[in-house]
């Protein structure tokens, strides 16, 4: 559990090189998402430090950064405002211990059932998400206002941007010794200190020195009441905080061709959670855009997540001084790197070829991520594509009838039975207009839920009173059991009725 995954010089210096490319990042990210929140900005940053340390160690995906998110910043806000930031801490504590549950039950396979279009939605709203945060470097504080940059410092603030990005871009054609990204924060702001630059810098965010996280139980009352309060929150912080994690795990399983634990990753952001509510900290989960530097950095292993977790105290503890200095314009210029390496820009060349439906659920789940949350976006996206799986799935059904050599018509069912098709086959059939002996023969079709076994329910009762003799042949065992009205009407095969399963609350 505990393995870092470097067994050589060369692969160490990758992952603590990376894991300092992501420090550097996490400051200002961490920083706002605690003002979003409504909290001091070492409360972000102690979550920052605590939930990257300890998913990096116990999570279920080397290589991927957690911390302080914005997904669940907007959540803790209305908790913060209307009863203090210890109840904060103890809703945090309340959302770890939920999210080992969901490990420790396997939850974490549900993540399968997000299908692609809701992924390229989820990423392409993130990549968007990410480059509007970005936006808001370009302000500067005018007697307490906030005003868009113009003249010289926009010019300055966007060279620099610029630059960033240039070094980013070219600096792997020349050498793969040191990150691109890392150069890049260190070039530019050498470059502002030793030309005096009066440019937007980490600094002027807030002071980010302290000391060390101490081990704090919430201040609130262990009873009912505070349970009532902070419960609700909990489970959408959990709930956020595990899609957020989850998709973001099968992203970076996507891009290094490699696979994480979904289960694992429930408990270690869990732990994660846990501990940081003790120590202070605002909780957090997985971050796509510091795991996408990491990754691009050559980061894959556990050890990047806990250098750029150590790094981060580091900077908390003694170096404050010098990371308040980094110009803003630097980060910013990584994380349009990120943006346009997050974004699936094949997205526009398949929208054409791919069904409309796939592509409006990618369309719709990019809009909902940019403009509510992810957690929202991805139920939503999951939603629409059953519905419409469901519509698609409901046509398929059919029928082939013929005459057997006893007389008998027999009704082939060809396609799956379960509430969205039922209609469709209640159509199919005509029992007054059929002779005294029908069969329905079940064998090329599945019966997936309750609303399949009324249908047959009320089919057969059809039948029984227009005085046909009815045979349901080729029925699962639940189906039997589960018959009311048909029940004396199926005919009995061991050796060729199916055993399935049907979903159903009978039977449960």
């Amino acid at each position: 559990m505990f393995r870092l995954g470097c067994e050589n010089r060369v692969c160490v210096q990758n992952e603590v090189l990376s894991g300092l490319t992501v420090a550097l990042a996490l400051v200002p990210e961490a920083i706002a998402f605690a003002f979003i929140a409504g909290v001091e900005p070492l409360v972000g940053l102690y979550a920052a430090f605590m939930v990257g340390l300890l998913a990096a160690i116990f999570g279920g995906r080397p290589g991927m950064i957690s911390g302080a998110t914005g997904a669940m910043a907007v959540v803790m806000v209305a908790l913060v405002a209307d009863h203090g930031v210890e109840y904060l801490f103890a809703a945090v504590v309340l959302t770890g211990i939920l999210q080992i549950l969901a490990g420790v039950f396997k939850l974490g396979k549900f993540i399968r059932i997000v299908p692609h279009p809701v992924m390229l939605g989820f990423v392409n709203g993130l990549a968007i998400v990410i480059f509007l945060a970005q936006m808001k470097s370009f302000q500067v504080d005018v007697n307490g206002v906030s005003e868009w940059m113009t003249g010289a410092p926009l010019l300055i603030f966007g060279g620099l941007i610029v630059l960033t990005m240039a070094i980013i871009h070219f600096l792997p054609k020349l050498t793969t010794a040191v990150p691109s990204s890392l150069a890049a924060i260190v070039v530019v702001s050498l470059l502002v200190i030793g030309l005096n630059i009066d440019t937007n810098t980490v600094g002027d965010l807030a002071s980010i020195k302290g000391e060390l996280p101490q081990f704090h139980i919430p201040l609130v009352p262990f009873d009912l009441e505070t349970l009532k309060i902070i419960f609700p929150y909990a489970i959408i912080l959990a709930a956020i905080g595990l899609i957020e994690s989850l998709l973001t795990l099968t992203l970076i399983d996507e891009i290094t061709n490699t696979r994480g634990r979904g289960n694992r990753e429930c408990i270690g952001q869990g732990i994660a959670n846990t501990a940081t509510g003790f120590f202070g900290g605002m909780g957090g989960c997985a971050m796509i855009g510091q795991s996408m530097i990491n990754v691009n950095s050559g980061g894959h292993q556990r050890l990047s997540g806990v250098s750029a977790a150590l790094f981060l105290l580091a900077f908390i503890l003694f170096a404050s001084s010098l990371i308040e200095q980094i110009p803003m314009a630097a980060l910013v210029g990584v994380m349009f790197i990120v943006v346009i390496g997050t974004f699936e820009w094949s997205s526009f060349r398949i929208f054409g070829k791919i069904p409309r439906h796939d592509a409006f659920v990618i369309v719709l789940v990019s809009g909902v991520t940019v403009a509510s949350d992810l957690a929202i976006a991805v139920v939503v996206g999951v939603i629409v594509s059953a519905l419409v799986f469901a519509w698609e799935h409901a046509k398929h059904i059919n029928v082939t009838d013929y005459i057997d050599d006893k007389g008998s018509k027999v009704y082939e069912l060809n396609g799956p039975l379960f509430f969205g098709s039922v209609k469709n086959f209640r159509e199919l059939f005509a029992p007054e207009n059929d002779p005294e002996d029908v069969i329905i023969e079940f064998k090329n079709s599945r019966v997936s839920d309750h609303s399949a076994i009324e249908a047959i329910d009320n089919l057969a009762e059809r039948y029984i009173k227009a005085g046909k003799k009815l045979h349901l042949r080729h029925l699962s065992e639940e189906c039997k059991q589960l018959l009311d009205k048909a029940g004396d009407l199926v005919e009995v095969n061991r050796l060729e009725d199916p055993s399935y399963h049907v979903a159903d609350d009978k039977l449960a």
